[in-house]
């Protein structure tokens, strides 16, 4: 089975929300991302993200959404992988590692990206044993932390 994995354009917007829903649903976290939503972040006049599609025979087959960071205790820019999914029928194919790869190859042209960060749900097991197979490795003294909607919103007011 061929599988071509490309950057995705705003052409491909029904195929990322399709998979990006299917990992929301595997997660058992809420949808909230429109196909509007997704154009603009992604393919809007000022993008936040950039996506990867994997396509097979029989249709999407994956897609990651990464975005550029930067960390000055590595002095160097990076990117920071926020989805990742593959369709049942692409797992353990190696659609995961080819993903990945794919990202950082487009983020290394994009922004000279040389590392890479992501964060994986406690309750998934299964992502957290596939990441540590990648040589994925806890960052170190570091807790992710979140503020969200009506706190940053707050931000303004202080």
């Amino acid at each position: 089975m061929t599988t071509l994995i490309r950057l995705a354009g705003v052409e491909d917007v029904p195929a990322l929300h399709s998979g990006l829903s299917a990992l929301s649903a595997d997660l058992g976290d809420p949808w909230l991302s429109t196909h509007d939503d997704l154009r603009d972040a992604g393919f809007g006049a000022r993008p936040s993200f950039a996506a990867v599609l994997a396509e097979g025979p029989d249709g999407l087959m994956g897609c990651a959404i990464f975005s550029p960071i930067y960390s000055t205790m590595r002095a160097a820019p990076g990117l920071f992988v926020s989805d990742l999914w593959a369709a049942p029928a692409a797992r353990g194919t190696g659609m995961g590692p080819r993903l990945l790869a794919a990202a950082a190859a487009h983020a290394g042209d994009l922004w000279r990206a040389r590392w890479l960060k992501l964060s994986v749900h406690k309750t998934n097991p299964r992502a957290r044993t596939f990441y540590d197979r990648l040589g994925f490795v806890p960052d170190a003294g570091l807790d992710t932390l979140v503020l969200e909607a009506d706190a940053f919103n707050a931000l303004g007011d202080t």
